[in-house]
């Protein structure tokens, strides 16, 4: 939470990032899971999963789209609006509820469960971009950025649309985002992946 909070201060400036930041500090963003049992399935995992996201969408970005040389202060609240801010749909998304399971001496127990409960079906990067965007400008790039996050796992790709190819050729900062977020889930925060 710590992290998350000094480079969204540093860094994102614009018009109403306080309003949202606020929001924020009255949602479950700062104890919500990640996901409900693949990463960061944990409280805090959202927060953290932002973080790691950020981390590598700014290293990507250095090495991908500034050849080397370090972001302008634009750049830098470009990449943390859209690192930061990209899952913000998760925001009071999950609900914990008890299950049962046998455990390994074949014993039934109950454990907390994650499960999906949303208040706002609107999508995924497209519900994220409608929030972001009720308290602060987007950018189109910012927009399109955290619209298209999930890449071709999207829905709207698997059900036969373009518009995510067509987001990447014109917006490379969509197509490191997208990789940032697989970077992130896959190499920093799926168990076993280190």
């Amino acid at each position: 939470m710590d992290e998350f909070l000094q480079i969204y201060e540093k860094y994102i400036t614009r018009p109403g990032a306080d309003k949202l930041l606020e929001w924020l500090r009255r949602s479950d963003f700062f104890v919500a899971p990640a996901s409900t049992r693949f990463h960061l399935a944990k409280p805090g995992g959202l927060v953290e999963h932002s973080v790691h996201v950020y981390r590598r969408l700014r290293r990507l970005y250095i090495s991908e789209l500034k050849n080397g040389e370090m972001p302008s202060q634009d750049e830098e609240e470009k990449i943390a609006v859209v690192g930061l801010l990209h899952d913000i749909c998760k925001v009071n998304f999950y609900g914990l509820q008890k299950r049962n399971r046998k455990n390994e001496a074949g014993v039934w127990e109950q454990y907390d469960a994650y499960f999906v409960e949303d208040s706002l079906p609107y999508g995924h990067g497209e519900k994220s971009t409608y929030i972001v965007s009720s308290f602060m400008k987007l950018s189109r790039e910012e927009a399109l950025a955290i619209r298209w996050h999930m890449g071709f796992s999207d829905d709207n790709f698997r059900a036969g649309g373009y518009s995510v190819g067509n987001a990447f050729e014109k917006f490379p900062l969509a197509v490191i985002t997208h990789m940032a977020d697989l970077e992130a889930t896959y190499l920093d925060e799926v168990e076993g992946s280190k």
